[in-house]
C-alpha cells in the first residue's frame, strides 16, 4: 500500500496516510476539521536501480540469466563459438 501525503488549504497542517490504491482520498482535516484536505503529488519513497533484479527473479529456462552473458552482443557470440569448437574438433 502507497503512503499518501495530503496538505489542509485551510490552515496548512500536512500529514502522511498509509492506504489502498483503491480508497477514496481523505478530504476532512484532522487539525482543524474543515473539508480542504488536498492529497499532494509526491516523489516515491524508493527506487529500484542496479543490474536487472526482475532478471533473475520473473524468467525462465535459457533468459533467466541474462546478466552473466556480459550484454546481447557476447552471449550471440558465445553461443555461435560453442558450436564451432565442435565442428572444428569433427572436422
Amino acid at each position: 500500500m502507497p503512503i499518501y501525503e495530503y496538505e489542509c488549504k485551510a490552515c496548512g497542517h500536512r500529514m502522511e496516510k498509509l492506504q489502498k490504491v483503491s480508497a477514496d482520498p481523505l478530504t476532512q482535516c484532522p487539525a482543524c476539521q474543515q473539508d480542504d484536505l488536498e492529497r499532494l503529488v509526491s516523489a516515491a519513497g524508493f527506487r529500484l536501480a542496479g543490474g536487472g533484479w526482475y532478471e533473475t527473479d520473473f524468467k525462465t529456462g535459457s533468459k533467466k540469466n541474462l546478466a552473466a552473458g556480459g550484454g546481447s552482443a557476447g552471449s550471440s557470440s558465445s553461443d555461435t563459438s560453442t558450436p564451432s569448437p565442435s565442428k572444428g574438433a569433427a572436422a
